[in-house]
């Protein structure tokens, strides 16, 4: 059975149109969804929200327009930046970081050193929390802060050596 078979079906409420089309093209949807997002736990909701959103609008397909693969590969990697849009505007909370980075285990030393830098963050404005974390932590250039937070390059260097310079103040450390 064709494609455009399946999605006419598909238009009319046939599960096992629906069933077949997806068994034909999981593994594509899916290949595409996790090349654009990189995590598997998402690629398959991006992947099962795209299969949901050609079943609901299989009887808008127009054959003349793309080939049925095409057009649910378009959906898949719609959606797959969608969802990359909305994790890269989910606010970062730097103190919920550095509790990341040093986590605690038994070592009571350890939990101080959490709980100062913690705190020493929540102290900074949150531009230059967030500035130092991503480069300190996660190793981002300047450049890549300036591209992330659509700010420019000089504004990013300034954010991290302020921010840095508060830090060492603020926790007590010499440059040496």
């Amino acid at each position: 059975m064709s494609d455009e078979a399946l999605l006419a079906g598909m238009a009319t409420g046939d599960a096992d149109a629906m069933a077949a089309f997806v068994r034909r093209h999981q593994a594509r949807v899916y290949g595409l969804a996790l090349s654009v997002v990189g995590v598997p736990a998402v690629a398959e909701e991006v992947a099962q929200e795209a299969f949901v959103r050609a079943w609901r609008h299989a009887g808008n397909y127009d054959a003349r327009r793309a080939q049925a693969s095409t057009w649910l590969l378009t959906i898949t990697r719609n959606l797959a930046i969608d969802v990359l849009r909305v994790r890269r505007e989910l606010p970062t909370d730097p103190a919920a970081m550095a509790e990341m980075m040093v986590a605690p285990n038994n070592d009571s030393d350890r939990v101080d050193d959490s709980e100062r830098i913690t705190a020493a963050l929540r102290a900074l404005p949150r531009e230059q929390a967030v500035a130092v974390v991503l480069s300190v932590h996660f190793g981002l250039t300047a450049r890549e802060i300036g591209e992330r937070q659509q700010i420019p390059l000089g504004t990013a260097k300034t954010r991290i050596r302020t921010g840095l310079a508060r830090l060492r103040t603020i926790l007590e450390v010499s440059h040496g």
